[in-house]
Order: structure tokens, then sequence, then C-alpha cells
């Protein structure tokens, strides 16, 4: 269980000083790139399949493992949920990691995919870290500390979500065709796309980092599981967007998500939910 009984809402004020948390988040990214680009596009790329048909590879596991044994040295009273490897220790702060964010890329030596790192405290993300080193990019984000990418040759940039207030001229991801049948949302999938201006499924974290650039003002995914998206919610929030399930609720646990600029919030659940 990642997420209190009564969720808390995901921008909700904190206190504390997240600071170090942060710039350890950073230190395990770098960890796991290490991990990760070692064999990314190998030829002998270790392949199998889990229970639930979906795959693993050896680098899959070998990042989580970097990130986690990191953890057990510098956070050894914190808790532990990763994609492959489960759940260790308590919730009340707890990290959670998906080492790659995006597999089926990765195993066709496409470069479009994401180590996933966050920290949630009290089932809140407070910290996260994407990084996408396949194609030397990362985005980071604390409560409080704003939320920054990396900028090629100069100093890191704060992030922004838009100021679009119109779904007619936003920009939207939607994931694919094949989730939202499957979440028996075609409908909804089908008043979306025929209202704003432009629409495209681009898969992954990677479109909810262009929302928090201000680039997208929508993206939205069903099936997802918390650590496909505990990281990204810091880093949408700090930018100035808003994060909630498809349905509008706090949660890491709904198995969907629903991102957007902030000011068209409500207007796009309202869209979404009202044939």
């Amino acid at each position: 269980m990642t997420s209190p009984t009564t969720p808390t809402r995901f921008d909700a004020p904190f206190e504390g000083d997240l600071g170090a948390d942060l710039a350890l988040a950073l230190r395990l990214a770098d960890a796991a790139d290490a991990a990760s680009m070692s064999r990314f596009d190998a030829a002998d790329l270790e392949v199998s399949l889990k229970a639930d048909a979906s795959h693993v590879t050896e680098a899959d596991l070998a990042t989580e493992r970097a990130i986690r044994t990191m953890l057990e040295t510098e956070r050894p009273a914190d808790g532990v949920f990763g994609e492959e490897y489960g759940v260790t220790g308590g919730t009340r702060r707890q990290w959670i990691i998906d080492p790659i964010d995006g597999t089926a890329n990765y195993l066709k030596g496409i470069p479009m995919w994401t180590t996933l790192i966050a920290l949630a405290i009290d089932g809140v993300p407070r910290v996260g870290v994407a990084s996408q080193p396949a194609i030397g990019r990362r985005w980071w984000a604390a409560t409080r500390h704003g939320a920054w990418t990396n900028v090629p040759g100069g100093e890191p940039r704060r992030l922004a979500v838009s100021s679009v207030d119109s779904i007619a001229a936003s920009s939207v991801s939607f994931q694919s065709i094949g989730q939202w049948r499957d979440a028996g949302e075609l409908d909804a999938l089908e008043r979306l796309t025929s209202a704003v201006w432009r629409d495209r499924g681009y898969g992954d974290a990677w479109p909810y980092m262009l929302l928090a650039e201000g680039r997208l003002e929508f993206v939205a995914e069903f099936g997802v599981k918390e650590y496909d998206i505990a990281a990204l919610v810091p880093i949408v929030t700090e930018a100035g967007g808003r994060f909630t399930s498809f349905h509008g609720d706090d949660s890491l646990s709904e198995r969907s998500s629903l991102a957007t600029n902030r000011v068209l919030h409500d207007d796009f659940l309202q869209l979404l939910h009202s044939p």
C-alpha cells in the first residue's frame, strides 16, 4: 500500500527540506544510467518473460539492483518498491523505482526509455527523477525545489507548463488506442481527439516531460502501476501542472493517470466524463 486511506493532494504543501533526498535521487540516477547503458543495444542482451507476459531484460534487473544497493547504504531505514524486486521495508518513506520504463523500446534498441526514481512520503511522491541516458536527457523535481531539466552544454533549465487555456488550442498525448479500448474509454478518446488542436500517442514517460516543459497540455493513460507514475508526479506538479487519476483522484494505485497544465484540468475531466 503506497497511498494513504484518505489521499493527500499530490500538490499539497510539505514543510521538510528535501534537498538531500533530491541530491541522492540524482546520484541514484547516475548509477542507474551506468548500469542500463552498459547493455543497451547489446546483441546478446538476455530477455525473458515475466508471469504477466511482459518482457524483462538483464538490464532491468541490474539497474534496479544498482539503485537498491545504494539505498541500502544511504537510506537503510527507508522502504523500497521496485518493479522487478517488489516491496521491502515500510511505506512512510518509500523509494519507488522503475529501472527501465519502456523495456520494449530498450530491447529493440530504441532510445526512448526511462529510469524512474521517486521518493514518496506518506503516500505522496515528493521527489522524482526521470532519466533518459540514451538521448542524454534528465528531468528532476522535489517539493519546494521546482522542476528542472538538463540543457546540453549549459546550466539546468527550470520547467514550467504552458499557459494554454483552451481545449481547442491544446496538444495532447493519449499513449495508445489499445489502452483506451481495453479500459472501455474509446468514446472518451474520440471526444478528446475531436476537441483538441493536435493529438499524438508519444508513449511511456516522455510525454509527461513534454507536458512539464510546456510542449503539451494533456497526457493520460491506463494500466499504469505505482512505479510507472510516481516519479512523474513531482516533476509535473513542481512545473505548475496537475496530476491525478483518470477520474480526478490523487492516487498512485488507480491504474490510470491524467496530467495537464492545471488550468485545463477540470475542463478535460468534464470533457472525458460527460458524453
